[in-house]
């Protein structure tokens, strides 16, 4: 399974959200992100204890990467549209997508956004994990 990197956050995620999600709200420049709140996003899907991953297969991983996204806030504004390339691009480098429409999407971090963080965040989670199970299709390559 590929990780998604810093550079395929900003040069691919970051500014799809800027182009095709700023709508009265501008997205501000990548530069501005908060320090290191995005590379703990980026690493929590592969987190271990001993010596076990803590999430296992590509829908736990993207799962956990999109909660962590929207929640954390490593950028100023934007995190939920963020968020939502970013998923994309994590499925897409693995070679799936979802295959829903951006107000889907976007609704559904808007409801990742509002859920409490501490007592259910693992429901939130493996409610995560049920849309994307519902949405993802294999790309299919030739």
């Amino acid at each position: 399974m590929k990780k998604i990197t810093i550079k395929e956050v900003e040069l691919l995620a970051h500014k799809l959200a800027q182009e095709h999600l700023s709508f009265d709200e501008p997205i501000p420049d990548f530069t501005t992100r908060f320090p290191n709140v995005l590379e703990r996003c980026l690493f929590a899907p592969y987190q271990t204890f001993d010596g076990k991953y803590l999430y296992r297969g590509l829908v736990e991983k993207a799962s956990i990467l999109f909660y962590v996204m929207i929640k954390d806030h490593p950028f100023q504004n934007g995190n939920k549209r963020i968020a939502v390339t970013t998923l994309l691009t994590f499925l897409y480098v693995n070679e799936y997508w979802l295959e829903t429409d951006n107000q889907v999407l976007y609704n559904f971090a808007i409801w990742v956004a509002s859920s409490p963080r501490e007592a259910t965040s693992g429901h939130v989670v493996a409610g995560i994990g049920a849309f994307i199970k519902k949405y993802i299709v294999e790309l299919k390559h030739g």
